[in-house]
Order: structure tokens, then sequence, then C-alpha cells
């Protein structure tokens, strides 16, 4: 049986056992990370803004041919297929559509017409009131702990400022990776966590070993927020790739735009639906030109990371959490300890 203090209005909406959420890391978060985390018990959420949809839908079948328990998928709302993607989910019966951008109006009325929970990430109150406004059933808070793109207010004011603001459940990220951390944000108000650092660390996660033992040998003051990889703010461990790329500022165009083909090719996306993508991208982020190249230009960065192991040509997305991580559990293993050291903290504060 659950203890009670875990069971939560997220715990309910989601359909999981614990109020525990693994975000949608692209390149990171695929089937055996998404199904490691539903079969312990917690809301896995699958990265398709990284995948072709031929590879979203392999694998959504792969993650249901794993586990029969609730999983979400993260989009990108600019994708040039999204209303094809949108659908496909629907048909499929995913539980969770997320997004690290806001979805239009008529794409949360969709989605939740077809019976999924709508979640975006926000780093900011009034984007949090914008989508609820919108009708969407719970919010991602990212605080600027988080790892990849954040935003410069701490978890500790953005989350009260979010939970003040709305009143649908909220999820709290930016930093947590333990127990306490889930206690903590419990009572705060929130109704549960998500981790993104501490999932990627799992032996369940299929990032090549030796870029895990990058991160577990980063110290807790060995990340950067940098806007020289696509234009906006992205915590990373600095590498010398990273003050490289803080470097080669002058460069940055040309250079986004050699590896944003080489991005298109690897996906198979035809070139003119890269331009397409391309234009709607600067429409809904007001992106300079050069800003959109370096933006097509960091799924390379990542993937060389993350997929190909070469630290060296790559970038290592991360939450300031790292410094803290020290080893590589199951899925099974990390959710059972979190709620153990939730419980205890409960316990101890009850007491």
């Amino acid at each position: 049986m659950v203890d009670p203090r875990l069971q939560t209005r997220a715990t309910e909406l989601f359909g999981v056992r614990f109020p525990i959420v693994q975000t949608g890391m692209g390149w990171v978060a695929g089937p055996s990370l998404v199904s490691g985390t539903a079969n312990a018990g917690g809301l896995g959420i699958l990265a398709a803004a990284t995948m072709t949809f031929p590879e979203m839908v392999e694998a959504i079948d792969e993650v249901r041919s794993r586990t029969d328990l609730p999983f979400g998928v993260n989009l990108r709302t600019d994708a040039v297929d999204i209303e094809q993607r949108v659908d496909h989910l629907i048909r499929a019966e995913v539980k969770v559509a997320s997004f690290a951008q806001a979805p239009r109006p008529d794409m949360v009325a969709k989605l939740k017409e077809g019976g999924l929970v709508v979640m975006p990430t926000v780093g900011a109150k009034r984007h949090a009131e914008k989508v609820a406004e919108w009708g969407v059933d719970a919010v991602l808070c990212q605080g600027g702990e988080g790892g990849g793109h954040t935003g410069t207010v701490p978890t500790s004011l953005l989350l009260p400022q979010i939970l003040d603001a709305v009143d649908i459940p909220v999820i709290a990220a930016g930093g947590f990776h333990d127990g306490r951390g889930l206690a903590a944000a419990l009572a705060w108000g929130a109704d549960g966590v998500a981790m993104g650092t501490r999932f990627l660390l799992t032996t369940d996660s299929k990032v090549p070993d030796e870029i895990k033992q990058a991160y577990l040998d980063t110290p807790v003051t060995g990340t950067v927020i940098s806007t020289a990889i696509d234009g906006a703010p992205q915590r990373v461990i600095r590498t010398e790739m990273v003050d490289s790329l803080e470097r080669a500022s002058l460069m940055r165009l040309p250079k986004a735009a050699l590896n944003a083909l080489r991005f298109r090719k690897l996906t198979e996306t035809p070139l003119r639906a890269l331009v397409k993508e391309g234009l709607a991208m600067k429409k809904h982020q007001d992106l300079s030109w050069s800003q959109l190249a370096m933006a097509a230009n960091a799924p390379m960065l990542t993937r060389a990371t993350m997929v190909e192991g070469q630290i060296d040509i790559g970038i290592l997305p991360t939450g300031q959490c790292v410094g803290v991580v020290e080893d590589l559990p199951t899925c099974a293993e990390l959710v059972g300890r979190i709620v153990a050291e939730a419980i205890e903290r409960l316990d101890a504060i009850g007491r």
C-alpha cells in the first residue's frame, strides 16, 4: 500500500503510484528509460521531439511492449508535423502529452478531447497563468537549477509563485534528485517532482557509459548557463567544447547552418520541410536568423554525446544537481529510494 501522503492530484491525474516524473530529455528518454520509470511507479516521458514521426511511432510501440502502465510523450509545438503527432498520440491512447513550449489553445482542446492529460513546462508565473487559462491539466514548473533550457529564477522562488497563481496540479522541477526534495516539494504545496539528470544517471538510460562517467565526475560548481549553443540560456556541463562555442561567436551562423544540414540528413527530413520548420520557429519564437541556425544546430551537439559518446564535439545538458549524484541505480532502485527517503522526512516533520 502506498503512503497516503504520497497520493496527490498528480498521481490521480497521471494514474501512477508515486508523484515522480522522469522528464522527456532529447536523445536520452527512450523506451528503456520510460518503461523503467513507469514500471517503478513513476511517470516516464518519451522524448519524441528529437525523433522523426516514424521513430516516434516505433518508440511508443516499444514502450507499450515493455509496460502496460501510463506514460507520456514530449512534443515540440513548432514541429512541422505536430498535427500528425497529436493525432497519433490520441490514436495510441498515450496518457500524457508534455511540451517544452506552450501548446496552442486549439491543440490543448484537441488533446483533452482525445482523452490525454496536457502538461507544458513553464519557467515564469505569467506563463503558468496563460496556459492554465487555455485549459491545460497540469504544469511542470522548472526553476533555474534545471538542466537544458532554463530560466534565472531559482526553484525556491518560482515554485511558490506558480502555486499561488494557478489551481491545477504543479510538478516541481529544477534541482530535485532525492526523497528529501520530494518531501520539500510536497511541503511547498506541489503535487510531485520531475527529475531529468537523476534519471539520465540510471542503468535504464542508454546514454554511453563514458558520458555517464563524465556526469558523475562533475562537481556541483561544474555547470554553466550558456547562450552560445542555440541563442537561448541553457545549463550544460562546462567543457572545452562549450568554452570554444563561447569564443566562436563570429562563426556561429555558418557552422550552425552546416550542422543543421547534417541533422536533416540524419533524420531524413526533406530540405523543404527543414526550411518550413525553421520559418515556423522564427515566427513563433521571434528568433533572428543567427539564432535560428544555432537552434537547428543544437540537436546535433546533444546527439553527439548522448548517442555517439563524442564528448569532444558535443554538449552535456544537465541540472545543477549533477554535482551531488554519485551512482547509477536502476529506475526501480531509484524510485524506491526516493519514496523511502520522502516518507522518512515526512515522518520526521510529523514528530
